[in-house]
């Protein structure tokens, strides 16, 4: 078995969404909704419903089911059932009254609600998601702390002996300290590197510290997210969609050139690096712009995580900036359709892992689970064939964007 690192990971989530009901398979939202019914029959009467790994765009009717459908299907129980991407999310209406929200109710900065006609259809988008999420129980810290047990265990049973985490909070760092502590890191055989909300950064380094905490545990880095996903076309793009939301036709920024910058110098100043999540090509230049702007100067690694469109000017700035480009090619796979629909005019800019390593760009592997599964050989699939299995050349996504084998597992070697 090779010795893997996972550039992109949420552990916490990954262990979490073991017990929730997992609809990555559907082809219908009536499949998802008889799962959905299927879980909640399994539940105590106050428990929420939570379903993961929807994929309304691959659905055979493209589209989130209605509210009443899923009010049905769940029993009238607050239910959330969260887009594979985790950038939107539908909820019963048991969940809206739960977190507040009516018709009424103004969608927060950065977020947006779905409507039908000026009644809400449930789905919500950024950060009304989010707002939304906030109604659901949390889990007690030992369930927290058996989520990343879980997480990591079933990440080293897949080959990986680094795992980067992409969200974690200060909980996330004590348990893991804790596991460590009781040698469960060494038995599970594993190292994680830590990039934690910019905003919650200082309590975070007044309490751990940054830098190494131990030989496994490590905080890298802040993350921020400059936009949001292609699926949701909220990722920020520098032209319109062909099948864009005529409210935001280029997607959504999440945030200003400011913000960006600021961040990029909070965690210099730390002496720790930056992971941005930037899937579209304008939010992509948006952070390019940032860290040439600010010129970072300490030990951190200021990296770009996603990539998935990215303008020729800004191939060279990459590595000329030292900016890793943190990408997951396996979400290409089960992408092709949705890309074709909301950029036929760019697909050559998909994920251009060609250019990037020709131009001397340093390009790191991961998966984003459990947005999808973290095999690694779906990467190194959709690296150099650019197709699902069985589907015709033809089909591919921008091919000659393609590399090697041997590429491709490099972009998977551990620091």
């Amino acid at each position: 078995m090779r010795n893997l690192r996972e550039a992109h990971a949420h552990v916490a989530n990954l262990g979490r969404q073991m017990a929730y009901a997992d609809l990555s398979a559907c082809t219908s939202s009536a499949q998802a909704l008889e799962r959905m019914a299927e879980h909640a029959s399994g539940l105590g009467p106050l428990d929420w419903a939570i379903g993961v790994g929807a994929r309304p765009e691959g659905w055979r009717e493209s589209a989130w089911p209605g509210l009443a459908e899923l009010d049905a299907a769940i029993g009238g129980r607050p239910a959330a059932v969260w887009c594979f991407d985790n950038h939107t999310l539908m909820a019963s209406t048991a969940a809206l009254a739960a977190a507040g929200i009516g018709d009424d109710s103004p969608a927060p900065e950065g977020g947006a609600f779905g409507r039908d006609g000026g009644a809400l259809d449930g789905v919500m988008y950024e950060a009304a998601a989010l707002q939304l999420w906030a109604a659901v129980p949390e889990p007690t810290d030992a369930q927290h702390r058996a989520h990343l047990r879980a997480g990591l265990a079933h990440l080293r049973g897949l080959g990986f002996v680094e795992v980067h985490d992409m969200l974690s909070h200060d909980w996330t760092v004590e348990h893991l300290l804790a596991l460590d502590a009781d040698g469960e890191l060494d038995e599970i055989g594993i190292r994680v590197e830590l990039y934690c909300p910019v905003a919650e950064l200082d309590d975070i380094a007044a309490r751990f510290g940054t830098g190494a905490l131990s030989n496994n545990i490590t905080i890298a880095g802040g993350k921020i997210f400059a936009d949001g996903t292609l699926n949701s076309r909220t990722a920020y793009m520098l032209g319109p969609y062909a099948d864009g939301d005529p409210s935001r036709p280029r997607g959504m920024p999440l945030l200003t050139d400011a913000q960006i910058r600021n961040a990029v110098a909070k965690c210099d100043a730390l002496g720790i690096g930056l992971a941005t999540h930037a899937i579209g090509d304008g939010a992509v230049r948006d952070v390019l712009d940032a860290i040439e702007e600010v010129g970072p100067n300490g030990p951190g690694v200021f990296r770009i995580e996603h990539a998935e469109v990215v303008d020729e000017d800004d191939i060279p700035r990459f590595a000329a900036l030292g900016v890793p480009a943190s990408v997951q090619p396996c979400h290409l796979l089960p992408d092709i359709e949705v890309l074709r629909r909301a950029l036929p005019d760019r697909l050559g800019r998909v994920l251009p892992l060609r250019e990037l390593i020709d131009s001397g760009a340093e390009v790191w592997f991961g998966s984003d689970v459990p947005i999808v599964r973290a095999d690694a050989e779906d990467s190194v699939r959709a690296a150099t064939e650019r197709r699902r299995e069985g589907m015709a050349p033809s089909l591919a996504i921008a091919s000659e964007q393609a590399i090697t084998e041997a590429e491709a597992w490099r972009a998977f070697a551990p620091s």
